[in-house]
Order: structure tokens, then C-alpha cells, then sequence
């Protein structure tokens, strides 16, 4: 049967160690193309782990856009309970000064009505009068007497509807309203109600089914009533916001405060923030020289290496344009190194800070130029674009590691295209691998059983031998 062997029954052989044997050795161009699965498998991987290194260049570099580097802004406040933010749209040289004469607070109303236990029958109080009546209205205070309805609030479901079940339905209400009961002793619980937000816009009356124009609201008492947030200016206008932050308060900043000092004067100034902008270029320059370094990891010749794609001259290729882009002068800007971004004799970049702030101070218009470049202008007089350093190392890391034409991930899809390949080729050499093992066991196994069949016709004959006459 095939797959079966009988090991040396009459021939005495260990015939399923003979067929191993003779398969292990059919299967070496198997075991050569396992061996090259596995390398071209790898070198998918470090391709794409390169591409990963280049797309973080490309995202650094990115950044450096004449406009970015233009728009980098830092707002300072003289108060630690206002803090500031700018945008690139915020004004160099811009300053406010005010007081703070009011936080912003939600509106908040406590109920005259008193129970005896949060599990009180919410429609008979113990004390402060009685029951309102059921749904509860939602109003919304706009200067007319009722105010504008909001909504209702029906009786809560239970038998019977308690205190904690009324908190519970004006949360579920959906009308902006939390709830909850304040315990003021053992047998002493009111009802307190607040808005979601906060501002005068966020004032709100609670009116019961059994009060009039005239009583509704004064079940509750509002402590405090919900009001902006105030900045009264140094010429005496007023500003207001509904919330603490103050989006805009000048042009692309925001101010948020924290405390109400009417007496306190804090002044806001914008300036530029030349250190923002140096910490996006050690970010470009670190981006660089980890794309570098992964490079030399994965493509290393020296003596030893052991680097998945040794000498691959595609990454080689690669490491000398990136060297080329931060080595060659800028147009008329000349070298990258009066920034403080050159070459190290090991191939690396560095970045010196002081050099850099030093240029910026001294020629911001420059700095942008050399590093995010400078568009065309139709003129008269026409000029044409100069391409900044980061710029051309953008467009560098795009060509190499764009997701659908990139070099880098071509590479790696060439290497997946491969390897599948190479897979098909291996499971075709199992199926061939399998058949030559069946016919060598039916060979073993016709064998084992001929010379079975001879042994026994051998014994036959030497009993008719054995059995003959023997002569006198």
C-alpha cells in the first residue's frame, strides 16, 4: 500500500531510513529555494522598514514650509490665571491688557421644597410648601415672563415616584439639566438642578404644572445664576464669553482664564517663536539622519555584515541623494551650513541650534527662503521658484516612499511578488516529493515481498532435498 513500508522483514534493511534518505536528497533544490524564500521574506521587510524611515523624513520635512516657518507664533501672558495660544494668523508685535471681573458659571437653582429621605414620595415634600405639580417645565429665560418653553419632564415612574427617581428623569430629560439631591442634614434633602453649560445663556426656569406666570420658578432659587465669563479692557470696553476661553480675543489668539480679579491688570503680547521653529528643524535633521542610519543597517558592505540587503545599490543610491540635498547650496541663499545644517565625515547631519537662532534673528526672510523655498511671482519682474532644502528632501522622501509609486515600496512589492512565487514552487515540490516517496515504498515493499517468496520456495526446495533417498 502506498506510504506503507515493512522494514526489513527478509531483507533485513531499514528501508524507511533508505527512503528518507533518498527523498532528503531529491528535496536539496527544495531546501535552496526554502532558503531563498526566507532571504527574499526579509528583504521585503527591510525595504519597507527603510520606506518607513523615509515617509517620517518626508512628514518633517513637510513641515518646513516657508509658510509654517513664516506663521510660527507664541502668545505670553503677565498672569498665571491666564494662559494664551496663538496661531499662525496672530499678529507679531500685538498686545491687549484687561482685568478679569468675572469667571463664566452654569446655572444653578436649589429647590425651597425639603424631604425627609432621598426615597421620599416627591410629591409630598415635608417642608417649604407643596408639591409643584407634574410634568415639570423647562424654560428657557428670554426676557418675557414665562420664558420660551423648552420642554417637559413627566412624573417619574415608581410606586411611589421618589426624590431619587425626579433627579433621575431630568437628567434623562435630554434638556442640558443635571440633577442631584443635596443632603443638608439626617432628615433634610433638597433638589438641585444645573445647566450643562455655562453663561448667562445658560439660565433656565423650572415651572410646575400647578404654578402661574407669576409663581413659576419660585420653587427653586437660582444660587448662582448662570453669567459669562467678563474681561473689562484697559479703554473700558467689555468682552464676554460663555465659556472661560475667549476664542480670538485678538486675531488667531485664544485667552482662557481662571479667576476673577477685577483689580489685577494682565497683559497679553504676541511675538514670534523662533524656538518652535528650531525644534521643527532638529526634528527634520533627526528624521534624516534616522533614515540614514537605517539605511546603513540594512544595506551594510563592511567586512562581516550580515545586513539582509548587503550592497543594494538602490539604497546606496538613496543614501547619496540625501547627502547631496543637505550638502548643496540653495540658489543665491548659498549652504544649508550657515544655518548650522551640514555634513559629519561619519554621513551624518548635524544641527547646530545656536548657529541656526542666530541666522533667524538675523535674516528670518533668508532662513525661510534656504530652508521651505520661495514660490514664483509673475512679476514684472518675473522670478522663479527656488527650491528650499527641505523642500527638495520632501520631495525626495515622496519619490521613494510614496505608497504607489514610491522606489522603496515597488522594491518591497517586488520582493512579495517573489516570495509568492517561490511559495507556489515549494508546495509544487512537496506534491513531487510526496509521489516519489509513495513509489519508493512500493518499490521497498514489492522488494520485501519477492524475496519473501524466494526465501520460501528456497526452504521448499531443501525440504524436497532433505526428503529425497539417500544412496548407499
Amino acid at each position: 500500500m502506498a506510504g506503507m513500508a515493512v522494514d526489513g522483514l527478509v531483507s533485513g534493511l531499514d528501508t524507511t531510513s533508505l527512503i528518507n534518505q533518498l527523498v532528503s536528497a531529491e528535496a536539496a533544490p527544495q531546501t535552496a529555494l526554502k532558503t531563498r524564500l526566507g532571504a527574499t521574506t526579509a528583504a521585503a521587510t527591510a525595504y519597507r522598514t527603510v520606506n518607513s524611515r523615509m515617509d517620517s523624513l518626508r512628514s518633517a520635512a513637510e513641515v518646513l514650509s516657508s509658510a509654517n516657518l513664516a506663521a510660527a507664533r507664541t502668545a505670553t501672558s503677565s498672569s498665571s490665571d491666564v494662559t494664551t495660544s496663538a496661531t499662525s494668523s496672530a499678529v507679531t508685535g500685538s498686545s491687549l491688557s484687561f482685568s478679569v471681573t468675572a469667571v463664566a458659571s452654569a446655572h444653578t437653582v436649589t429647590s425651597h421644597l425639603e424631604w425627609n429621605s432621598a426615597t421620599a414620595d416627591v410629591r409630598t415634600p415635608s417642608a417649604g410648601g407643596s408639591d409643584i405639580g407634574w410634568p415639570i417645565q423647562v424654560r428657557k429665560i428670554d426676557g418675557t415672563a414665562d420664558g420660551a418653553l423648552v420642554g417637559e419632564i413627566a412624573l417619574p415612574a415608581g410606586d411611589p415616584p421618589t426624590l431619587r427617581d425626579a433627579a433621575a428623569a431630568i437628567n434623562a430629560s435630554g434638556y442640558g439639566l443635571r440633577a442631584t439631591v443635596v443632603q443638608l442634614a439626617p432628615d433634610k434633602f433638597r433638589l438641585q438642578v444645573t445647566s450643562a453649560g455655562t453663561g448667562a445663556a445658560s439660565q433656565f426656569r423650572l415651572r410646575g404644572a400647578g404654578e402661574t406666570t407669576d409663581t413659576a420658578g419660585s420653587a427653586f432659587v437660582a444660587e448662582p445664576p448662570g453669567r459669562d465669563a467678563e474681561l473689562t479692557l484697559s479703554n473700558g470696553l467689555v468682552a464676554r464669553s460663555a465659556t472661560n476661553t475667549f476664542a480670538e480675543l485678538l486675531t488667531g489668539v485664544s485667552v482662557t482664564v481662571s479667576k476673577a480679579d477685577p483689580t489685577a491688570t494682565t497683559t497679553i503680547r504676541v511675538a514670534s517663536d523662533p524656538e518652535s521653529v528650531a525644534a521643527k528643524v532638529q526634528a527634520f535633521v533627526d528624521a534624516a539622519n534616522a533614515a540614514l542610519k537605517e539605511i546603513r543597517t540594512q544595506s551594510s558592505s563592511a567586512q562581516g555584515s550580515t545586513a539582509v540587503l548587503k550592497g543594494d545599490s538602490a539604497l546606496s543610491s538613496l543614501t547619496s541623494e540625501i547627502l547631496t540635498r543637505f550638502a548643496s547650496a540653495v540658489d543665491t541663499f548659498g549652504s544649508p551650513a550657515t544655518l548650522g545644517i551640514q555634513l559629519k565625515k561619519d554621513g551624518t547631519v548635524l544641527f547646530d541650534k545656536a548657529t541656526f537662532l542666530a541666522a533667524l534673528e538675523k535674516d528670518p526672510a533668508k532662513v525661510q527662503g534656504m530652508l521651505g523655498g520661495v514660490p514664483a511671482k509673475p512679476g514684472p519682474p518675473a522670478t522663479a521658484a527656488v527650491e528650499g532644502l527641505a523642500q527638495r528632501v520632501q520631495a525626495l522622501a515622496q519619490r521613494a516612499s510614496d505608497a504607489t509609486t514610491g522606489t522603496l515600496t515597488s522594491l518591497a512589492k517586488g520582493r512579495d511578488t517573489l516570495a509568492k512565487d517561490i511559495q507556489n514552487r515549494i508546495a509544487d515540490w512537496d506534491t513531487r516529493l510526496q509521489l516519489r516517496r509513495n513509489m519508493l515504498t512500493r518499490q521497498f515493499t514489492a522488494m520485501e515481498t519477492a524475496l519473501s517468496s524466494l526465501k520460501s520456495q528456497s526452504s521448499w526446495l531443501a525440504g524436497q532435498l532433505a526428503s529425497l533417498p539417500s544412496s548407499s
